[in-house]
């Protein structure tokens, strides 16, 4: 009886990972049609990129003659980097689509690999202004979007309470644009990862706990600006899967 329960539990999972595999194929082709329709150069570079990598493959096999030997891993290769450039060209179309919409900066932190703690909309003005709060290793970090004008204002009145609670922790504040002193949205993950790490789990668990308190100050912002069909992370995650 038991030997029967597990023989349909493992069929049950096979079905289930044939499944989940054809979902993120279709969700990988979707996103292809997508991105080809809106960006013409997609199919040569990824094209280009492929032949690039597996012909240098193949000639240095060529050189050690080695080539029949080198070149499947030369098509593996160059196929891996065209999927690479697909992907990115991917993040660089739902960027530039999402700047400027209310929710964007929000939407483009809940993107973010890694544990991070991101409270959105923690303070915000009736014209959609907003600030969005996130807690990881770096320590509090305080992101506003909006009129700079007003959302300066807004990030300095988050600070000023935030700091009330948290002593020494670091706060970074920044604010997302294009001007001087802003940080683009289609840079604000690699912005991000790159600030240094002050705390440690236990520190960052201890400080969510403080934060809590707080609350949220403002009406929400839309959940974000996604273009429709166009779910950036999940293609992502998918591509990183094959």
């Amino acid at each position: 009886m038991a030997g029967k329960q597990d023989k349909e539990a493992a069929k049950q999972a096979k079905a289930e990972k044939r499944a989940a595999s054809k979902a993120r194929r279709s969700q990988i082709f979707e996103a292809f049609k997508m991105q080809r329709r809106e960006d013409k150069a997609l199919i040569p570079w990824m094209l280009g990129s492929f032949l690039v990598v597996a012909g240098v493959v193949f000639g240095i096999g060529f050189l050690l003659g080695l080539q029949w030997i080198l070149l499947p891993l030369g098509i593996i290769l160059g196929a891996l980097l065209a999927m690479v450039v697909f992907g990115r060209r991917v993040e660089r179309t739902v960027y530039a689509k999402a700047e400027g919409q209310p929710g964007a900066a929000g939407w483009a932190l809940d993107n973010m690999r890694g544990r991070w703690r991101v409270t959105q909309t923690v303070a915000a003005t009736t014209q959609l202004d907003a600030v969005h709060r996130v807690l990881g290793a770096p320590g509090v970090l305080l992101i506003g979007e909006g009129a700079p004008h007003r959302v300066k204002s807004l990030v300095a009145q988050e600070k000023k309470r935030v700091a009330r609670l948290v002593g020494d922790t670091p706060i970074y504040d920044l604010v997302i644009g294009n001007e001087e002193g802003q940080v683009p949205l289609r840079r604000l993950q690699r912005h991000v990862m790159k600030l240094p790490r002050n705390l440690k789990p236990a520190q960052i668990d201890a400080l969510e706990a403080k934060l809590a308190a707080l609350g949220n100050r403002g009406a929400a912002l839309p959940k974000g600006p996604m273009p429709p069909g166009a779910k950036m992370r999940n293609v992502q995650r998918a591509i990183r899967r094959r």
